[in-house]
């Protein structure tokens, strides 16, 4: 690799944030390059960056225009999950699996939403169950029933 050049590929590693209000509505995403799927924030550590934190604030700022500076939890959990065929040529030929790591940002209230078009068409405040309903990942709708259980959003 040359050097101050990126590799072609995505890095297998990034984070999921969950974005919620204090009453109970959580942010969903439509992606723009696979309509049916609803998400929340998601995205690619860059190949030089280590501070995941880091990376979850730039992802919701980048997907958003969310700007926060408090709220932020990093709950400390990663899994790997298999990648979907449709997006296996962003990273490596044979690289089959991602390892996610779980954030969540706390909102006082809803906040107007600035997405990136190229990455997501729509979004959506929401019930929490709605949410659960709505997400199509099932590391996101983990996230969502864990938080949601644990702030009351959801029954036990």
């Amino acid at each position: 690799m040359t050097a101050g050049r990126s590799p072609p590929f995505k890095r297998p590693e990034s984070v999921l944030v969950v974005i919620f209000t204090t009453p109970g509505e959580v942010l969903v995403l439509r992606r723009a390059d696979h309509v049916a799927f609803w998400q929340s924030v998601t995205g690619s550590l860059e190949w030089a960056e280590t501070d995941r934190l880091a990376t979850a604030r730039r992802e919701v700022w980048e997907e958003t225009g969310i700007a926060a500076d408090r709220g932020w939890r990093d709950w400390v959990v990663s899994h790997s999950y298999e990648i979907f065929p449709q997006w296996r040529h962003r990273y490596s030929p044979g690289t089959l699996h991602n390892t996610e790591h779980v954030f969540s940002l706390e909102l006082p209230d809803r906040v107007d939403v600035t997405l990136h078009r190229a990455e997501h068409e729509e979004y959506e405040w929401l019930a929490w169950p709605l949410a659960v309903a709505r997400v199509t990942s099932p590391s996101n709708r983990w996230a969502l029933e864990i938080l949601g259980r644990e702030r009351g959003f959801l029954a036990p």
